[in-house]
């Protein structure tokens, strides 16, 4: 054993290195007796020398990774694939707010420590309007066509915020603010923001039969919705329903790189948006994620001026990943509104999923059998059972004469 004491920045390195070598040493043995003097000399030269303070945005990924047990595929939802996981793993790529802001719901890592050092910015000064997807938005018809889009892209996006009745951009706010969507680290924000933007601008210039009356939205009030859907026309009776009481739904197409179902704002008035994709176009999809989004309506949107949520369903399945309570109360307010808890877990369908015995269940609870189909599926994680309930392609053509994208 060589072991010299630690004085200079290049012994500390040295030492770290060897460390490194050593990690597998067994207890009594010269190398694990060297490798617990090293340990001991790097700790006290490091509480003399080493300022302490937050570890590095990598290494706070990296512990989390091996309190949790996962591996780097486990990080591809927050971060967005395996090749940019690898990237920031290894130090080569700057985790960016939206990486940032997944990795601290999801993983639980404190957001100040992920966005060290980091350079990113949400100053209105520092947008690069030419990113929106205004070209794809024209071709939809959200916005006129003009010629040179890319020169006029701020002028142009300025034009639709004030639309929306916004005076800046809506997820930066949302995150900055309240920190708890859940949204896909994949998003692309120039591409959220311009969908919200959109859903806003179109909710401004509706007019709703009744003003929305503050604690409308109760468990009771989402039961009476998940009922609606007994009705082959459920998808359009809930619109009714909604706008009756002063609630906007809104169907709206998503752009590329949102993976977005859904969403729950507010207008510059209060009055609650609902804006769903239907990327998903099934019965059992469109009633969970109509209820959800009422769901924070109801429990989050009460004395909080500036929230809004937005989902992207498929990370209720992620594993290894903390979970935001808001969104777990929003995904159990839906899941009571259609089936009781009481009621599914004395349920035979909960263990015994048969087709008559999802129809039985669907009949006596009054509500389509989709939804038992999909609570199933959801519990199993089998989306390849009872394929044949869902309604695959039976709700987009209820709203083909409403909004979809304009």
């Amino acid at each position: 054993m060589n072991v010299k004491p630690i004085r200079t920045k290049a012994d500390y390195e040295a030492a770290l290195d060897r460390i490194s070598e050593l990690m597998d040493a067994r207890a009594g043995t010269p190398e694990g007796t060297e490798l617990d003097v090293l340990a001991d000399l790097v700790e006290l030269y490091e509480s003399k020398n080493v300022p302490m303070g937050f570890p590095s945005p990598v290494a706070a990924i990296e512990f989390r990774m091996e309190q949790a047990g996962l591996s780097a595929r486990d990080l591809v939802p927050f971060i967005g694939s395996r090749a940019k996981v690898s990237e920031v793993l290894s130090g080569k790529r700057q985790i960016t707010m939206t990486m940032a802001r997944a990795l601290h719901e999801h993983l639980g890592i404190p957001s100040d420590v992920l966005l060290k050092g980091s350079s990113v910015g949400t100053e209105e000064s520092e947008i690069d309007w030419a990113k929106f997807p205004v070209a794809k938005m024209m071709k939809l018809k959200w916005l006129p066509k003009r010629p040179r889009v890319a020169q006029h892209a701020e002028e142009i996006m300025r034009g639709l915020m004030h639309r929306a009745g916004r005076t800046s951009l809506v997820v930066e706010a949302m995150y900055r603010k309240n920190d708890h969507a859940r949204a896909n680290a994949k998003a692309d924000s120039f591409a959220l923001n311009a969908w919200c933007l959109q859903l806003l601008a179109l909710a401004s210039e509706r007019k709703l039969p009744k003003e929305y009356k503050p604690e409308t939205v109760t468990p009771d009030f989402l039961s009476q919705v998940a009922k609606l859907s007994w009705s082959e026309n459920g998808p359009l009776l809930a619109k009714e329903f909604l706008e009756k009481n002063g609630i906007h739904l809104i169907i709206l197409e998503h752009l590329p790189k949102t993976h977005l179902d859904g969403a729950a704002l507010k207008l510059a008035d209060g009055t609650p948006v609902i804006g769903l994709t239907l990327r998903y176009d099934r019965i059992d999809n469109f009633w969970f994620c109509l209820l959800h989004e009422l769901a924070h309506v109801g429990r989050h949107f009460e004395n909080a001026p500036d929230v809004g949520f937005v989902d992207d369903l498929t990370l209720r399945d992620s594993e290894g990943a903390s979970r935001d309570s808001r969104e777990d109360e929003a995904d159990q307010w839906a899941e009571e509104a259609c089936i009781p808890r009481s009621i599914w877990e004395n349920s035979d369908v909960r263990f015994h999923p048969t087709p008559i015995g999802v129809i039985n269940l669907a009949s006596a609870l009054q509500i389509h059998p989709a939804i038992v189909a999909g609570r199933v599926r959801h519990q199993f994680r089998n989306y390849r059972l009872l394929s044949h309930f869902v309604g695959t392609g039976e709700v987009r053509k209820h709203f083909k004469s409403h909004d979809m994208s304009h």
